[in-house]
């Protein structure tokens, strides 16, 4: 199937779901892809996950900077079983991260797989599409399981 075609498919996917994540980024790419050119692309490629989780932290961390959330509550929260829940589980989160991430660079092809898993994921279950890392990251531990 042609790039284009493909890139079509998903955007389309994205408005059926009501998505604005996946058609946005669909759309973006492209244009990218119709960009004379392929640098803005493959600038796209080297750095577009490291900024995306960079605006993502920001994101997160925003209530912090406008001062919604005092330190004392921070503390607090760690203090709680379900602070110290979210604690083990973000350490987990970010290792699977950390596995994913390897697994797509040494791995790309398995991308195909995951973007679909994460499309219908958001069409069907109403998800949100931040969910290939982790799923490259469990991927990893299960094809590591299975080689034994």
């Amino acid at each position: 199937m042609d790039v284009v075609l493909m890139l079509l498919v998903i955007t389309i996917l994205g408005v059926i779901s009501k998505n604005a994540t996946v058609w946005i980024a669909g759309v973006g790419l492209l244009a990218l892809r119709l960009w004379p050119g392929n640098q803005p692309l493959a600038w796209t490629e080297q750095y577009g996950l490291k900024i995306g989780v960079i605006i993502l932290t920001m994101g997160v961390l925003a209530p912090i900077a406008l001062g919604k959330i005092p330190w004392s509550l921070l503390v607090n929260t760690m203090k709680s079983a379900a602070g110290l829940a979210a604690i083990v589980v973000g350490v987990l989160v970010a290792y699977l991260g950390g596995r994913g991430a390897t697994l797509l660079t040494n791995q790309p092809t398995i991308v195909t797989g995951l973007m679909i898993g994460t499309i219908l994921g958001v069409a069907l279950f109403r998800g949100v599409p931040v969910g290939p890392l982790i799923a490259a990251g469990i991927l990893s531990l299960f094809t590591q399981f299975l080689r034994g």
